[in-house]
């Protein structure tokens, strides 16, 4: 056989994902917190882009009410402060040379609104601060920032001893002493090396270490306390069951992570994307568009762009398409968000009337079906997206849900199951808590669904709910 060349035409379909439909598909999946941010940046890089008249003269009048208003209580407290020095004159308690230079001072009323609050101190501040403030050594106390900048976020001690001796180029003997000193700085059992050390070192600071159980039970026999295995304990030191739980009072009112206070995240509060509100029986859907410029076309550079030529013309050109395929693909984004949530309501009313226990199965391609669009539409949208409910505030996720079949045919949803399953878990007497079986008796009794222990168990794992066993109360 021959070889030869040869030219072909072939005619066919492809879909390209240019980047406008990228840029369009980004904005459908990201938090609002996100577009926000989005929308700041692009305003700044591209000319064309400008916010609405109507916002900009509503903010220029509420900066000058406010400038306004901020001038008449500054003038009103200038004519009180005039009026007390002419009174009192040379008999004034601070001195004409004080008082010039305490107004060369910055007011606290001009700083910035922030400015008014300490920063939030960390455990390595904290520490830093009692280190400086003891009446240890110059030596020591340079031992003690090493053993300080060596602590976890929980306040253990993340080094050895004789790694901190190598470090400081001090004796291990040397280490060993700030550290006992440290480990009595606030919060009492920080940059201990175990949980029995931290909490030793908490019982020895409230003079509970003459007890000997008590020292024995933090050092020997914390794993059988947490297992709750008891029994063995109060034949061991021959105790009965109200000097144990004297004793496991006192245990359990120790901090066995002292440092965990100081790493606490800020809390990251959620900005509602839809709101939906109850009226007159009705469901009115209420996007929440606070905050978020509404943009349109600059005429600034309308000129300009007639009068450019070469490559000043096509970036021109290429920055008006980028601005006007924004402003689409906002109005596009709160629109398919609109229609996403009103399909959501539509499925899940007797959520929205009677709560949690009343949510139906849902999946994504229902929510696609009713409004003709693709799932993957619809999974981007509910992406980080929350809304505001008559029962609290919900990520748009949430809403769709696993089914599980009832006797009579019907469905229920996983996240009614977990409902159910919390307010049993509850309300049930901690000294006889509900077995998993026995939780599942009771779904059937409420639902009229047949489901299995190890599915009670997989809900009851998902909501971080131990097993009954460990919920047991035994006093």
């Amino acid at each position: 056989m021959a070889l030869e060349l040869r030219q072909q035409l072939k005619l066919q379909q492809q879909l390209v994902m240019t980047p406008q439909l990228q840029q369009a598909i980004k904005l459908l999946q990201l938090s609002r917190f996100e577009l926000l941010e989005t929308v700041q940046q692009e305003l700044l890089e591209n000319p064309f882009l400008e916010e609405s008249a109507h916002d900009q003269a509503t903010l220029q009048e509420e900066e000058r009410a406010s400038s306004l208003e901020d001038r008449a209580v500054y003038e009103k407290q200038i004519a009180q402060n005039a009026d007390w020095e002419d009174y009192l004159g040379d008999f004034s308690s601070t001195s004409k040379q004080h008082s010039s230079s305490r107004d060369s001072e910055v007011s606290e009323e001009g700083l910035a609104y922030d400015a008014h609050y300490a920063t939030r101190p960390t455990l390595e501040s904290h520490l830093l601060w009692q280190l400086r403030l003891s009446r240890l050594s110059d030596v020591e106390k340079d031992v003690g920032e090493v053993i300080i900048s060596n602590l976890s976020s929980a306040g253990y001690l993340q080094a050895s001893v004789e790694e901190m001796a190598q470090l400081s180029s001090q004796p291990e003997s040397l280490v060993e002493n700030v550290l006992a000193v440290v480990q009595r700085f606030d919060p009492v059992g920080v940059a201990s090396r175990t949980a029995q050390e931290c909490l030793l070192v908490q019982v020895q600071m409230l003079k509970y270490d003459r007890d000997p159980i008590l020292v024995a039970l933090v050092t020997e026999h914390l794993e059988d306390i947490e297992a709750k295995r008891f029994k063995p304990l109060l034949r061991k030191f021959r105790l009965n069951i109200e000097d144990l739980k004297e004793y496991l009072d006192i245990i359990q009112s120790l901090d066995p992570l002292p440092g965990a206070s100081f790493g606490i995240d800020e809390p990251l509060y959620v900005s509602p994307d839809v709101f939906v509100y109850s009226i007159d029986g009705e469901f009115v859907i209420a996007l929440n568009d606070d905050g978020l410029p509404q943009l349109q076309l600059s005429s600034l550079y309308e000129d300009s762009l007639q009068a450019a030529v070469g490559d000043t013309k096509e970036y021109f050109q290429e920055k008006l398409r980028s601005a006007s395929w924004l402003i689409k693909s906002l109005h596009q984004r709160q629109r398919t968000l609109y229609k996403v949530m009103e399909s959501i309501v539509r499925f899940q009313k007797e959520f929205f009337i009677n709560g949690v226990s009343q949510l139906r199965p849902l999946i994504l391609k229902d929510v696609a079906d009713d409004i003709s669009m693709h799932e993957s539409t619809v999974s981007r949208i509910t992406s980080n997206k929350y809304t505001a409910t008559p029962y609290g505030v919900f990520e748009l996720k949430y809403f769709f849900n696993s089914a599980l079949s009832l006797d009579d045919g019907s469905e229920v949803g996983s996240e009614s199951v977990k409902a159910l399953l919390k307010k049993y878990i509850s309300e049930e007497d901690p000294k006889a808590p509900l077995s998993d079986e026995r939780l599942g008796e009771l779904l059937k009794e409420e639902l009229k669904v047949n489901i299995a222990r190890r599915t009670v168990a997989k809900y009851r794992t998902a909501l971080d709910i131990p097993s009954s066993s460990k919920r047991r109360a035994f006093f």
